[in-house]
């Protein structure tokens, strides 16, 4: 399995351990073939649609991917995401989850890196403008450059990430994208923003 997954990094240009300290490379989108992990002769272990219902029981933060605009694009690309994680400390790697259909995720990919901007409390407007598709998702977003990549680092959000893209993985109808830590920070107040069952919700005391 280590194997496989070395020889589609490097088929794909991604940056593997060896060369994280070096400038980022970009990252080819993988292609979208049929996603199905199921036959069609075979039945589904679980629905879709029950899925959703008991996976919405876990409440998880929500944050807005971002990354600079490349030569080919007019302006920066991001979208909101739930599948965010902390990975690993030593050395420092979060991980996102990004569907394989995404048209925002080329984009990225392109770039080689990307900021996560956690989302405060007051913040679900601006996780809807960024869940849009098809829109320009920045129109009266004010950012300023992500100190070291350039990614859009939003303006009012509680804290940031900046990263390269060290990795990136197939699980099933997503990607799962590794990246390392190159700067960070936080206002260190505020509450986050959760969702849970489908809506936004704020921590109750």
């Amino acid at each position: 399995m280590a194997a496989t997954v070395v020889r589609y990094l490097r088929s794909v240009g991604s940056p593997t351990s060896a060369s994280a300290q070096r400038e980022p490379e970009s990252v080819d989108a993988l292609p979208r073939p049929d996603l199905r992990a199921v036959g069609e002769d075979e039945r589904a272990p679980v629905s879709p649609a029950e899925f959703r219902a008991v996976l919405g029981n876990f409440a998880s933060g929500v944050t807005v991917i971002t990354a600079p605009s490349g030569e080919a694009e007019e302006g920066p690309a991001g979208f909101a995401c739930q599948s965010f994680a902390s990975l690993s400390l030593d050395p420092p790697l979060v991980t996102f989850m990004v569907a394989r259909t995404s048209t925002t995720w080329p984009r990225i990919a392109r770039a080689g890196v990307f900021c996560v901007n956690i989302l405060g409390a007051e913040q679900g407007e601006l996780c809807r403008s960024f869940a849009v598709s098809g829109a320009d998702k920045f129109a009266g977003v004010t950012h300023t450059p992500a100190p070291v990549t350039g990614s859009p680092q939003l303006d009012a959000v509680p804290a940031w990430i900046d990263c390269r893209i060290q990795a990136v993985h197939t699980g099933g109808d997503h990607l799962i994208v590794v990246g390392r830590v190159v700067a960070m920070g936080a206002a260190g107040e505020g509450e986050p923003l959760l969702f849970h069952k489908g809506r936004f919700g704020r921590l109750a005391d």
